[in-house]
C-alpha cells in the first residue's frame, strides 16, 4: 500500500462544490471545484438541487484526485465542511430528497418564526439554543418542509424521512446511502439547526417536539473531529474515513488555528462570518450575536465561539456585476472603486434578505442611501467593498461588548481579501491589525486539519499552530475621527433599510 501523505477536504459551500488535496504542511496540492445552480422560485426563496450538489461533489473529488495524480490510497482521511444551515429533508428509502434544499439565505420562513416565537419574542429559544428564531436556521425550515410538500408529513411520522444540513446529506449518500449509509452530523451543524442544547449537545426534545419535525428525522451528533464512518463504494474514496466534519465558518476557525479564546477571524465570501473563541464557557449575547460551538474533539470538551453572520458580502459585488452591470468581472470591482477617493457620499446597505447580526431584522430591505448628481458608478463600487467593513465593524464591537475581551487582531480568510483597498479600509474601521495568513483557503484546511487529527496525521492542535504563517499585514493608518465619521454615516443608512416590508409589500 502506497503511503498515506494526503488529506482530502471536501468543501461544500453556497455557489461551488470543491475538493482539495492537502499534504502535511498544510499547503493545496490539486483542487477540483464547479459551481452549481442558484433557484429563485420567488422573491426571497433561495433553493439548492440536493442530488446536483451529490454528483457535483463525487466530480471534484476526481478532478482532485486526478490532478494531484494520486489513488485513494495515497488519502489518510476525507473531511467535510459545508454551507451550514442550508436543509435538505429526504426519503430514506429511495435516496431522493422530497423537495429543493432551503438554503441558509431563504427567507420563507418569515411568517413561521413569528409564530413560534409567539408572546415570546425571538429569543424563546436563545439561552439554550444560542439563536434567536429567525429565517436563517435550519428548523423552522424542516417544519416548511414537512407543513407544505405533499406528503411529507405523513412520510415523516411513518419514519421514512431524514433531515440535515449539507454534511449530512454528503456523509449518507458517501457511507452508502439508501444501502445503509450512515445519518451523521457534527456539533457545530447541529447548533445551527436551533433544536440542540449547546450545553449538553445533544437534541433538545421540548424544542423539536415544538417545531413539529418527527425525532426519527435528526441525525446522531458526534464531536467534529472524530469517526464519521468510512466511504462506501461510491466514488474514488472507498475505504477511506470520514474523520473531520465542521461547519464552514467552524471550518475557517479551524483552519486559521484560533484555538485560544479571544482570538478572532473573519471569512469574506457570500457573506461575512465573524468568529471569536470563548473557550469551554457558553457566553450569552445581548449585543445580537449568535452563541455557537467553535469545534469538539474527540473525547474533549467542546469549544464555544460568539458568531455574527452577515448575509451580503462578495455577492454584493456579484449584484452590481450581475444585476447592475457596473463591472464585467468581480476583480474589477477595486480599480474601479480606487478610482476614487472616497465613497462621494454613497453608502450600499445590502439588506436584501434583512439584517443579520447584530440587528436581525427580517424587516429590512437594501437601500443605497446618500445620492448626489456627484457619485457615479465608482463610487458605488466604493461604497459596496465598504459595506463589508462597516458590517463587521459592527459585529466586532458587539462581540467585545459581550465577552469583555478586547480583539486586537482579526486574522481574515476568503476571496475577498485579495482585494487590497478593502483589507485596509476594514484595518483603518476598527482600529487594529488585519492579517491574512499565507494559505487562504482556511475553510477547506480546516476541514483537512479535523480529520488529519482524526487519525493521527496530525499529533494535534499545538502541529496545526505551528502550520500557521501570515502573509499580509494591513494597519490603521486613517485618522481615528474620520473613520468613525463615515461609521456614524453607515448607521443612518442601516436606519433607512428597517420596517420596509409590511402588508404592502
Amino acid at each position: 500500500m502506497s503511503e498515506r501523505r494526503y488529506v482530502l477536504s471536501i468543501d461544500q459551500g453556497t455557489t461551488s462544490t470543491r475538493a482539495i488535496v492537502f499534504d502535511h504542511s498544510g499547503h493545496a496540492v490539486a483542487v477540483g471545484q464547479t459551481e452549481h445552480q442558484q433557484i429563485f422560485p420567488q422573491p426571497g426563496w433561495v433553493e439548492h438541487d440536493p442530488l446536483e450538489i451529490w454528483t457535483n461533489t463525487l466530480h471534484v473529488v476526481a478532478l482532485a484526485l486526478t490532478r494531484a495524480r494520486i489513488t485513494h490510497l495515497q488519502v489518510a482521511a476525507v473531511g467535510i465542511t459545508n454551507q451550514r444551515e442550508t436543509t435538505v429533508v429526504w426519503d430514506v428509502r429511495t435516496g431522493q430528497p422530497v423537495t429543493n434544499a432551503i438554503v441558509w439565505q431563504d427567507t420563507r420562513t418569515a411568517d413561521l418564526c413569528r409564530e413560534l416565537a409567539g408572546d415570546a419574542g425571538a429569543d424563546r429559544w436563545k439561552s439554550r439554543v444560542g439563536l434567536p428564531l429567525a429565517t436563517y436556521f435550519s428548523g423552522p425550515k424542516v417544519r416548511w418542509i414537512l407543513d407544505n410538500v405533499d406528503g411529507a408529513r405523513a412520510d415523516a411520522e411513518a419514519g421514512h424521512l431524514r433531515m440535515g444540513t449539507i454534511d449530512a446529506w454528503l456523509i449518507w449518500n458517501l457511507t452508502g446511502g439508501p444501502n445503509g449509509g450512515l445519518h451523521l452530523t457534527d456539533v457545530t451543524n447541529a447548533s445551527r439547526t436551533m433544536l440542540m442544547d449547546l450545553r449538553t449537545l445533544a437534541w433538545d426534545t421540548e424544542i423539536v417536539d415544538a417545531m413539529g419535525i418527527p425525532a426519527s428525522m435528526l441525525p446522531e451528533i458526534r464531536p467534529s473531529v472524530g469517526d464519521f464512518g468510512a466511504v462506501g463504494s461510491t466514488g474514488l474514496l472507498m475505504g477511506i474515513p470520514i474523520a473531520g466534519v465542521l461547519g464552514d465558518q467552524q471550518a475557517a476557525m479551524f483552519g486559521q488555528t484560533c484555538f485560544e479564546p479571544g482570538m478572532a477571524k473573519n471569512t469574506y465570501g457570500t457573506g461575512c462570518f465573524v468568529l471569536a473563541n470563548t473557550g469551554t464557557e457558553v457566553i450569552e449575547s445581548p449585543a445580537g450575536l449568535l452563541s455557537t460551538v467553535c469545534y469538539q474533539i474527540t473525547n474533549e470538551p467542546a469549544v464555544y465561539a460568539l458568531e455574527g453572520s452577515i448575509a451580503v458580502a462578495g455577492s454584493l459585488v456579484q449584484w452590481l456585476r450581475d444585476n447592475l452591470g457596473l463591472i464585467a468581472s468581480a476583480p474589477e470591482v477595486e480599480e474601479l472603486a480606487a478610482s476614487v477617493d472616497d465613497n462621494g457620499g454613497a453608502y450600499i446597505v445590502p439588506a436584501f434578505s434583512g439584517l443579520f447580526a447584530p440587528y436581525w431584522r427580517d424587516d429590512a430591505r437594501g437601500v443605497i442611501a446618500g445620492l448626489t448628481r456627484y457619485v457615479t458608478k465608482a463610487h458605488l463600487a466604493r461604497a459596496a467593498l465598504e459595506a463589508s467593513a462597516y458590517q463587521t465593524r459592527d459585529v466586532v464591537e458587539a462581540m467585545q461588548t459581550d465577552s469583555g475581551t478586547p480583539i486586537t487582531e482579526l486574522r481574515v480568510d476568503g476571496g475577498m481579501t485579495e482585494n487590497a483597498l478593502l483589507m485596509q479600509f476594514q484595518a483603518d474601521q476598527l482600529g487594529i491589525d488585519v492579517i491574512r495568513p499565507t494559505v487562504i483557503e482556511t475553510t477547506a484546511l480546516g476541514a483537512a486539519y479535523a480529520a488529519g487529527v482524526g487519525v493521527g496525521f496530525w499529533s494535534g492542535t499545538d502541529e496545526l499552530t505551528a502550520n500557521w504563517s501570515e502573509e499580509v499585514r494591513w494597519s490603521p493608518a486613517q485618522d481615528r475621527a474620520d473613520a468613525d465619521r463615515l461609521h456614524r454615516n453607515w448607521t443612518k443608512a442601516v436606519e433607512r433599510t428597517l420596517d420596509w416590508v409590511d402588508a404592502d409589500t
